[in-house]
């Protein structure tokens, strides 16, 4: 094995995951494939009661599922405290169950913790941007652990990107 190659393998093994509901997956896995730190990026659906759901399943707004996108992300490079700022600055979280045009469940402002840590950074993150007046109307962004994420069929995975788009029109 060479150096690079086990650098490499370390790097993979220090890799934690982030997982936030921000409106159409879409938009959100452009926006966080961009930040610097980000090794991974995936769209799909957690938070509700249906096994192995499809996009058409999710649409029905009966699954209690959210779009999410699972980030992968180095610590080293970029914290999850940096993540959250992206999140709260790429949507509205005071709207309940709709971004935009798209109105449903699965379009809530949801961010799903993977440690007692982020946890507490995003509780804290959500305190300090109630406090700071930015939003007139209250934060409805729901924290909570996150449950089983399952994959997004494929043409949605970086569905942006494939068509030559940085971002969703509205």
């Amino acid at each position: 094995m060479r150096l690079n190659d086990s650098r490499f393998i370390m790097q993979r093994m220090t890799t934690e995951k982030a997982t936030f509901g921000a409106g159409c997956f879409w938009g959100v896995e452009s926006t966080f494939r961009s930040i610097e730190g980000v090794t991974d990026a995936a769209v799909g659906y957690a938070g509700g009661r249906t096994e192995n759901p499809t996009y058409e399943d999710v649409c029905t707004d009966e699954t209690g599922h959210a779009e999410v996108v699972q980030v992968e992300f180095d610590p080293s490079v970029v914290s999850y405290e940096k993540l959250l700022d992206v999140f709260w600055a790429n949507h509205n979280p005071t709207t309940l169950n709709r971004q935009g045009p798209d109105v449903g469940t699965q379009y809530r402002s949801v961010i799903f913790y993977h440690s007692p840590e982020q946890r507490a950074a995003a509780e804290s993150s959500k305190a300090a941007l109630e406090k700071s007046g930015k939003f007139r109307s209250p934060i409805v962004t729901q924290i909570e652990p996150a449950p089983k994420f399952y994959r997004a069929e494929e043409y949605h995975q970086r569905y942006l990107e494939k068509r030559g788009r940085s971002h969703c029109a509205i």
